[in-house]
């Protein structure tokens, strides 16, 4: 007898890591809810930062509705304002567990799993210590549009900035991994990212406008205007 499906909400930031962990959840279990926070900070600890705003645009994509909290993002109390916004995704959606996009954070999984074991919810990570660059080689293979948003690291410059995941990308952090050590799934603060398509993606996002940041040796990507486009991958 197949194991029953668990109602889930999906921590979502709207980068790689959220939108692949929704996109596996999908395959075990009932996803009814996306769970984002908005940290009013850059240096967030826990949560994501740059365009999360526009993660509203992949909720809809989705067809999925999004419980959101504003956070200062001060390292530990933030962990209050997770523990708001999960309570209320229990609530509103009766959900029984969540699911997060962790793939080496220690420090991120073990505070998602103490606020879900207050909550008596189950924690699901499934990204949890993969190979990162065979990571990367799954996104692009079952054709996640991803889009670099930020880069803080050895060997990402300016030109990264925008720059979307392709095979040649992939190689490109391959190797600086091996030459610097770089995190190739850019888990420790080397870049962040932006899903604009993917399987699970009913329409794709058309970044309409945007404005490079750049300071020294690290940068953005700020999203001024997107909309929902074209049928996504989910249609084909």
């Amino acid at each position: 007898m197949p194991a029953r499906r668990l109602r889930v909400g999906i921590l979502y930031s709207g980068g790689k890591d959220s939108t692949y962990a929704c996109y596996l959840a999908r395959e075990e279990d009932s996803v009814v809810c996306l769970v984002t926070l908005f940290p009013s900070r850059s240096d967030s600890y826990m949560f994501h930062y740059p365009n999360v705003r526009w993660s509203r645009l992949q909720a809809e994509a989705m067809r999925l509705p999004q419980v959101t909290a504003e956070t200062e993002g001060v390292k530990e109390r933030e962990l209050d304002d997770l523990e708001r916004a999960l309570r209320k995704a229990k609530q509103e959606y009766t959900i029984e567990g969540v699911y997060s996009g962790a793939l080496a954070s220690e420090y991120q999984k073990s505070r998602v799993e103490l606020v879900c074991s207050k909550l008596g919810l189950k924690a699901m990570s499934p990204l949890w210590h993969l190979d990162q660059v065979a990571h990367l080689r799954n996104l692009v293979a079952n054709r996640f549009d991803v889009m670099m948003t930020a880069v803080a690291a050895l060997g990402l410059g300016e030109g990264w900035l925008g720059r979307h995941l392709d095979e040649g990308a992939v190689a490109e952090l391959a190797r600086l991994h091996e030459r610097y050590g770089l995190n190739a799934g850019l888990e420790g603060g080397e870049g962040e990212t932006f899903v604009l398509d993917c399987p699970i993606f009913f329409r794709r996002i058309e970044v309409v406008s945007s404005k490079k940041h750049w300071e020294g040796d690290r940068g953005y990507l700020e999203i001024l205007d997107a909309r929902l486009s074209k049928p996504g991958s989910a249609n084909s």
